[in-house]
C-alpha cells in the first residue's frame, strides 16, 4: 500500500509498504478514505526527530471502512464507515473507565514514562504505524473507532479524530461560561475549532495569530482577533479589551513550537542534529520548549483565571513563572484529547445545519502524493493553508 512516511528532519515521502494485517484477536483493519495533516504532525517534522526512524507511517487523523475484524470484535463488521481517535486504548481500564483514554493503562508506553499509544506518533507512544496511508491495523478496536452513519461527506464526521475533541476539551477546561471571555492563542486548527465550539457556547473570543488569511477567517465567524505583527505586547492589548483584567480563561493552542522563542528553537535544533544515542538522552531529560506563547497565556490572563493547554509541550526543564502563577491564583489543565470522552456531546452538532463548520473546515483535499509538499507548505503556513486532509 501506499503510506507517508518519515525520513529525517523536514523530509517526508510516500512510498509502497506491506500492507497491515491482523495481529491480535481485537484488531480491525480500516481502508482509510480521509486523513488529516496535523499540527502535532508537524512536531514530528520538526522537533521529534530522534524519537523517529526513517520509514515512519505517520499520520493519526483517520477515518474510513472496516475491511476485517478479529474474532473478539463485536461491535464492528466489514463495510462499517467509522472514525478512529488518534490514541489506543482498550476502554475497560482504571483510567479508561474515568474519562481519560488518553493514560490508557493497557497501552501506555512505559518505556518512556508517557500515556497512551498514539497512531503515527514517534517511539514516545508506541512507534505503532500511521495512518496517512491506503490502510490501517487498529487495535483494540472493540473500543476505539466511532461508527457513523453513510451518506454525509467524510469532513462531516473525520474530525472526530482529533479536531473536534481536542478542541472541545480545550474549551471545557478553560471552565469559561456565557458572557466571560475566552483568549485563544494560535488560530490553527485547534484554535479555530475551539474559537467556533466557545462561541456557540456564548463565550466571548478573542484570537492571536499571525497569519492573515487564519486572522480572516476567524474574524468571519464572530472572533476578535490580534495580529501578532501589529501589537507590541498582546496581554496588554488583551486587558485593554476587558476592563484592564485580562481573559477569564485562556488556551494555548500553539505548542512548543511557537514563534518569539530563539534560544529554545535554537536548542532544538541542536539536539535534532546529534546521533539519536545523545539526542534522545538530552530531549527526554533535559530537553525545552518555545514558551513564548504560554508565557503571554499566564500574562494575559485575569487573576483567578484558568489556563488550558491544546498545543503540545515535550520539555523537561522548561522554566516556569511560578511566582506570577501563585500570585495571580491560576488554574492550569492540559493533556491530550479523550476523544471517547467527549464523543457523545459533540454528534448532536454533527447535523445538516453544521453550525460548527465541519463540512468547510478543511481549507485543502489533497491525494497522499502530494503530501511532500503539504508538510512543508503547512510547515511554512503557505497557500492559505489552515486544516489538509489527504485522500487516498
Amino acid at each position: 500500500m501506499r503510506a507517508v512516511t518519515w525520513q529525517g528532519h523536514r523530509r517526508v515521502a510516500v512510498e509502497e509498504v506491506p500492507d497491515p494485517i491482523l495481529k491480535e484477536p481485537d484488531d480491525a483493519i480500516i481502508r482509510i478514505t480521509s486523513t488529516g495533516l496535523c499540527g502535532s504532525d508537524l512536531h514530528l517534522y520538526e522537533t521529534l526527530g530522534p524519537f523517529m526512524t526513517p520509514g515512519d507511517v505517520i499520520g493519526h487523523e483517520p477515518m474510513g471502512i472496516v475491511e476485517e475484524v478479529g474474532a473478539d470484535v463485536a461491535t464492528l463488521r466489514p463495510g462499517d464507515r467509522v472514525v478512529v481517535p488518534f490514541q489506543i486504548a482498550c476502554g475497560h481500564c482504571f483510567m479508561c473507565e474515568r474519562g481519560l483514554p488518553t493514560q490508557c493503562e493497557t497501552t501506555q508506553v512505559r518505556e518512556y514514562r508517557t500515556g497512551a499509544a498514539l497512531f503515527g506518533y514517534s517511539s514516545m507512544y508506541g512507534a505503532v504505524a500511521g495512518a496517512q496511508a491506503d490502510f490501517l491495523r487498529v487495535p483494540h478496536a472493540g473500543y476505539g473507532p466511532i461508527k457513523v452513519p453513510e451518506g454525509p461527506p467524510d469532513d462531516r464526521f473525520l474530525f472526530l479524530s482529533d479536531v473536534l475533541p481536542t478542541g472541545w476539551q480545550a474549551v471545557a477546561y478553560a471552565g469559561v461560561g456565557a458572557d466571560e471571555t475566552l483568549l485563544v492563542l494560535g488560530l490553527g486548527p485547534i484554535g479555530d475549532m475551539a474559537s467556533r465550539i466557545a462561541l456557540r457556547q456564548g463565550i466571548r473570543v478573542i484570537g492571536v495569530d499571525l497569519v492573515p488569511e487564519r486572522l480572516v477567517r476567524a474574524s468571519s465567524y464572530g472572533v476578535e482577533t490580534i495580529d501578532l505583527t501589529q501589537v507590541d505586547d498582546v496581554a496588554e492589548e488583551v486587558r485593554s479589551r476587558t476592563h484592564g483584567r485580562g481573559a477569564d480563561a485562556v488556551v494555548d493552542a500553539v505548542g512548543m513550537e511557537a514563534h518569539g522563542s530563539p534560544v529554545a528553537e535554537m536548542v532544538q535544533r541542536f539536539a535534532g542534529m546529534l546521533p539519536k544515542s545523545m539526542s534522545q538522552p538530552m530531549m527526554r531529560r533535559g530537553g525545552i520548549d518555545r514558551l513564548a506563547a504560554l508565557h503571554t497565556a499566564i500574562d494575559a490572563v485575569r487573576r483567578g483565571g484558568t489556563l488550558s493547554l491544546a498545543g503540545v509541550y515535550g520539555g523537561q526543564t522548561d522554566p516556569l513563572p511560578m511566582l506570577t502563577l501563585f500570585d495571580k491564583q491560576v488554574t492550569l489543565r492540559m493533556g491530550q484529547a479523550n476523544v471517547r470522552r467527549w464523543v457523545d456531546e459533540i454528534l448532536p452538532l454533527l447535523t445538516d445545519d453544521d453550525p460548527l463548520g465541519v463540512d468547510t473546515f478543511a481549507t485543502h483535499h489533497l491525494s497522499l502524493e502530494e503530501a511532500p509538499r503539504a508538510y512543508a507548505d503547512f510547515q511554512d503556513k503557505a497557500d492559505g493553508m489552515v486544516k489538509v486532509v489527504f485522500q487516498p
